[in-house]
């Protein structure tokens, strides 16, 4: 789930990020169902299943996990309650998410997707592990406020959870190792990269002259912080949104360094059809909000990023253009993937 407030204690709980290997292609048997396979010209994930072998049962207890309640103190919110299928794995139409007892923080919940090349989670990088990114909002106060012991109090005398953990790791037993093993299963096979965009890339269809245009105007504006094939580089860079009533330090909470001050990650740039409102704070509803923020609504400060400082200046069909070729962005085939949905069987 998304970060709202920054837990000091995630400091000690950091695993260090693996080193990507140079060929990656792990399959799960193939009457799983279940795969991960760096697609064709992407770089080698950072997380690549080494030490977490993928298989069919693992995911499954991922999802049953993902999806159950029990994981905060009222039993009222999961994974998914804030990561929703239907939006990319983002909060539909919630610029900030709700939490127990109704709170909230100051964050919006990000997409998940392509997490296995992610070298830090949160909008500020507060965790570097697939694995341990989970404990920050079990933990969080304003998002599930409860501990590990407890959620397994809670699920280890459930029948299904006995027969699935037994499944997955050859006995019944439940520890916090084994449960976030089985998240980053999950989590991890969630690779989107069959948008119309991928099917060009792969020579299965064509970019009509329009989004050929938008494609032109993203490589000239947008590609160095939204690099592709992730439309990410996944650095944190301060965008020069104007400050609200919250300060949110970003990047800086995390490091203590000036430079960093107001930094947030890049977000990738796929799926945004499904996944508004859109910035850290989901301050913006729409995609032209966000281009015209770009165009007229810089904000100066002294961790702006240098390529910020005069703004992106686009024209009328420029931007008409880029949001074409945006669209091509949108994975329709993932977003339906039963398999990663709460009531697939």
């Amino acid at each position: 789930m998304r970060k709202l407030m920054p837990l000091m204690l995630c400091s000690t709980l950091l695993f260090a990020a693996c080193s990507p290997d140079t060929s990656i292609d792990i399959n799960a048997p193939q009457e799983t169902g279940i795969s991960f396979t760096v697609p064709q010209g992407w770089p080698q994930p950072v997380y690549n299943f080494e030490n977490n072998a993928l298989n069919q049962a693992g995911f499954e207890l991922g999802r049953k996990l993902f999806y159950d309640t029990r994981f905060s103190r009222d039993n009222t919110i999961s994974c998914g309650s804030c990561h929703q299928a239907g939006a990319a794995f983002a909060h539909s139409e919630h610029s900030i998410s709700h939490g127990v007892d109704g709170l909230v923080g100051t964050r919006n919940s990000p997409t998940l997707f392509n997490l296995n090349w992610h070298k830090g989670f949160f909008w500020d990088g507060g965790v570097n592990h697939i694995e341990s990114q989970p404990i920050n909002p079990i933990q969080n106060p304003v998002e599930m406020d409860e501990t590990v012991p407890n959620v397994i109090a809670k699920i280890k005398d459930d029948a299904d959870y006995k027969r699935m953990f037994s499944a997955a790791w050859g006995d019944e037993l439940m520890n916090s190792q084994r449960i976030f093993k089985s998240l980053a299963q999950f989590m991890g096979a969630m690779v989107s990269d069959n948008s119309k965009y991928d099917k060009y890339k792969r020579g299965e269809a064509a970019l009509t002259d329009t989004e050929l245009s938008g494609m032109s105007v993203y490589q000239n504006n947008c590609a160095a912080c939204h690099t592709a094939p992730l439309f990410s580089d996944f650095s944190y860079r301060n965008n020069g949104l104007p400050p609200t009533s919250v300060n949110d330090s970003g990047r800086g909470h995390i490091t203590f360094l000036a430079q960093d001050m107001y930094k947030f990650k890049v977000p990738s740039l796929r799926n945004l059809k499904y996944s508004a409102p859109y910035m850290h704070d989901g301050r913006f509803k729409t995609l032209e909000q966000v281009l015209a923020h770009y165009s007229t609504g810089i904000h100066r400060s002294p961790t702006l990023d240098p390529i910020l400082l005069n703004g992106i200046q686009l024209s009328a069909q420029q931007q008409s253009d880029l949001l074409e070729f945006l669209n091509t962005l949108n994975d329709e085939s993932f977003i339906s993937d039963v398999r990663f949905h709460e009531n697939a069987q």
